[in-house]
């Protein structure tokens, strides 16, 4: 009972935090903030802390395998829920198809990213002795003719246009996290069924999005590459924009998976038909 009551109070917190609207509308405008200063953070964090070694075990467990992560939770937070309002499976698959939509649309931009990389960059052979090595550093002989794989295979130096895809990614989940459990909020206003597995889930999902933003700040602060993680975060956010902000907002079609809440939040009885209306539109803005 006790743990039952903990786990009532905090999910009804992060909920109501979540689902706020000047959150809703300012959370993205924080991850631009976090992005651009972040790297400051390096004049302040020890180079001796085990969060600057990339072997760290969030680093590997968590990070290497963060869109994984991310769907797991949200999707199964986001069937549990339209399944559990609606009982209906091909609602539920709609809701869950923006997380293939947000899916596709970063692996198609790796892609285009290691593309743009390969294209533009170059491989460079370290030479460990020489007579210019007053500054410590070893020489870089340029290396013709190798792609980027080949080239990191071999032992050698890459060096391109990059784009971060680490700040990508973490960028594009925490806003894809905060899109998808924003929902629960007014869902629990409308006195929705709430039982203990949704709310493990949505509580997963909120400390996944803790996860992200802390894993964020350690890339920035102890592995500070700038501009390349600028230019990534600012393409999780124009990939955020251009999907919830844009087009889901169309409205449920079958070219158009809609917002989420869309389909759900909708009126169970005629005696609150217009306030529950007013609270779908409200979270679709």
């Amino acid at each position: 009972m006790f743990l039952n009551t903990v786990l009532v109070v905090l999910t009804d917190l992060a909920a109501r935090l979540l689902g706020n609207t000047l959150f809703r509308q300012h959370f993205h405008l924080l991850l631009s903030v976090l992005v651009m200063f972040g790297p400051a953070l390096s004049l302040w964090v020890s180079q001796h802390s085990v969060f600057a070694k990339r072997s760290h075990f969030l680093y590997r467990v968590f990070l290497r395998s963060g869109w994984g992560w991310t769907c797991i939770f949200a999707g199964s937070f986001v069937f549990l829920l339209s399944f559990s309002i609606r009982r209906s499976l091909s609602l539920s698959i709609r809701h869950l198809s923006r997380l293939g939509v947000a899916g596709g649309l970063w692996l198609g931009f790796c892609k285009l990213l290691d593309i743009l990389e390969n294209a533009t960059g170059n491989c460079y052979e370290p030479l460990l002795t020489g007579p210019d090595m007053a500054n410590g550093q070893p020489l870089l002989v340029l290396r013709e003719g190798e792609s980027k794989f080949e080239c990191l295979k071999a032992g050698m130096v890459w060096r391109g246009y990059e784009v971060s895809e680490d700040v990508f990614l973490l960028c594009l989940c925490c806003l894809l996290l905060a899109e998808e459990t924003a929902v629960f909020g007014p869902y629990l206003s409308l006195g929705g069924i709430s039982d203990a597995p949704l709310r493990i889930l949505f509580l997963f999902c909120v400390l996944l999005l803790g996860l992200w933003i802390f894993l964020l700040l350690c890339l920035l602060a102890y592995f500070p590459q700038f501009p390349t993680q600028l230019l990534g975060g600012a393409l999780g956010c124009l990939s955020w924009r251009g999907l919830y902000q844009g087009w889901y907002r169309l409205g449920p079609r079958w070219c158009c998976p809609g917002r989420p809440g869309q389909g759900l939040l909708n009126t169970k009885t005629s005696s609150s038909e217009a306030g529950d209306t007013h609270l779908n539109q409200d979270h679709c803005n």
